[in-house]
């Protein structure tokens, strides 16, 4: 190992010496302290080793959040294996092209997605190993329980920091979602950004109840473990089962895409608790729903920008500093932001964010093409535009036209990749799908086709064609039709047109 170097399974051993019986991860009655997890992550990482899953090995999750899929991370990790989690929301033909991309030593499932994956132990080759979370395990399938191994771990492989940790999956601009590579530094760098940006100690509690394929879960409960704090585990988001987990384990921290927020103010009200021990929520929101979590509680709403490829927030700050803002750059990166030709832009011109520094993630995985051009000039490309003011307070405006990005609910979803779902239907000439505001998932799916024959299709028929082919939540909650769609002069639709002709309304 080089003397400079310092890994994720480094944190992980460090916490173990530092924090001992203090508990690292919470789910049900099962408590999990730091010096147990240490244990736990070398005895599933002689299983890895005893399989010959090592170094430039990929393990790909398809699994609601559990104790044992933090183990996995952390084995991973010790192993230089790269963890390739998967989102489960995914249809089953657009996990099969993830698992394609990703070329997996391993599949790990659990019962939740035998549904997508059940029957591909017999077909699937080229993937050698299935195993699934928990004791027992479904035909094809072996119980990720048995992997462990009692006694002496096996002598860890060199891991260098910059060595691949994990893919992170963004949304798919060329049908197959992306996955960002973060290695060992950028987790490790990302949790000292974090701890100190919100004041993160072992007193700290993070209910981690988005899904774990997510860079803002995973990210928040490594930070967390890094502090000396614990993660309380959740399978699956539900409101009133958050309030009564976070006013048990006094949890101090949560993070918030609509609406997760406003159902969990909804359900404290109903219980009759005021969330006291709950200091800050952290993510995106709209703000009547921010403001009323500083009138019902005593929590801070903490808002930013960033992204996967950057580990996180690049930008970050309380609401309540600068309502509106998103923040100024962390310690640790530059912002720019930068016109078509990467010239920078004066204060107060919108132009891209564009990010440099040890939050910026290795690449995409399997895509060089692709990484060579978001990283052109030596900068991150993020797609994102925005402005700064004069008090280097970063303004979020919109997407690149290119790179236009609808966020439900915080999922990534492309209108291109709809829109090419949609022009599978018979007679349908043309389509515009753009994002439009929703008071509960902060913004919904609209999509406006062109089809020659009045009333071929409904609404319904339309989002339940979407739903057949690609994720559920990526179908259209608003549907409107025409003979003709506004082009432009070459003959591509104007997306500027049928913005301002059928808006934002559902």
């Amino acid at each position: 190992m080089d003397v400079h170097g310092f890994t994720v399974y480094d944190m992980i051993a460090r916490g173990a010496a530092l924090y001992g019986d203090a508990p690292a991860v919470i789910q049900g009655e099962l408590v999990v302290s730091f010096r147990e997890f240490r244990r736990r992550v070398d005895a599933l990482a002689g299983g890895l080793a005893a399989l010959g899953i090592g170094p430039g090995d990929r393990v790909c999750v398809l699994a609601q959040n559990d104790v044992a899929y933090l183990d996995l991370y952390g084995a991973c990790a010790r192993q230089g294996i790269l963890a390739y989690p998967i989102n489960w929301r995914l249809s089953a033909e657009e996990v099969e092209r993830v698992v394609e991309r990703a070329a997996p030593t391993m599949l790990v499932a659990d019962a939740s997605t035998l549904g997508v994956v059940g029957g591909w132990p017999a077909r699937r080759t080229p993937v050698a190993h299935w195993y699934q979370l928990g004791a027992a395990a479904a035909p094809g399938f072996t119980p990720l329980g048995a992997l462990y191994r009692d006694g002496p771990a096996p002598p860890a492989p060199e891991v260098s920091p910059d060595a691949p940790f994990a893919a992170i999956s963004t949304a798919a601009v060329d049908v197959v979602p992306r996955g960002a590579v973060l290695t060992h530094a950028n987790v490790v760098t990302a949790n000292l950004t974090v701890g100190a940006c919100l004041g993160l100690g072992a007193s700290d509690r993070y209910l981690a109840a988005l899904p774990l394929f997510h860079i803002s879960a995973l990210g928040m409960a490594l930070a967390h473990m890094h502090a000396g704090g614990a993660s309380v585990v959740v399978s699956r988001f539900d409101a009133e089962e958050a309030v009564r987990l976070i006013d048990r384990h006094r949890v101090t921290h949560v993070s918030d895409f609509p609406p997760v927020l406003a159902s969990l103010l909804d359900a404290a009200q109903k219980l009759g608790s005021r969330l006291p021990s709950l200091t800050h929520v952290s993510g995106l929101d709209a703000p009547p729903t921010i403001q009323r979590l500083h009138a019902e509680t005593g929590a801070q709403f903490w808002t930013g920008f960033g992204q996967s490829e950057t580990s996180g927030f690049v930008t970050i700050q309380r609401v309540a500093d600068k309502p509106g803002a998103a923040g100024t750059p962390v310690p640790l990166c530059q912002v720019r932001l930068v016109d078509d030709y990467d010239r920078e832009v004066p204060v107060g011109t919108p132009g891209e964010i564009v990010v440099r520094g040890p939050l910026v993630f290795q690449g995409y995985f399997g895509q060089p093409e692709a990484t060579a051009y978001t990283f052109r000039n030596g900068w991150h490309h993020t797609g994102d535009v925005g402005r700064f003011d004069p008090d280097g307070y970063l303004y979020y405006v919109k997407r690149k036209p290119e790179k236009e990005l609808i966020k439900p609910g915080g999922e990534n979803v492309y209108p291109a990749e709809v829109e090419t779902v949609i022009m599978q239907m018979e007679g349908v000439s043309g389509v515009c799908v753009y994002g439009i505001p929703d008071a509960r998932w902060g913004e919904a799916i609209k999509a406006v086709l062109e089809v020659k024959a009045a009333g071929r299709y409904t609404a319904q028929q339309v989002g339940d064609f979407v739903a057949s082919k690609i994720a559920r939540f990526k179908r259209p909650h608003a549907v409107a039709f025409t003979e003709a769609l506004p082009r432009t002069a070459d003959g591509a639709v104007d997306r500027d047109a049928v913005k301002a002709t059928w808006g934002d309304s559902s």
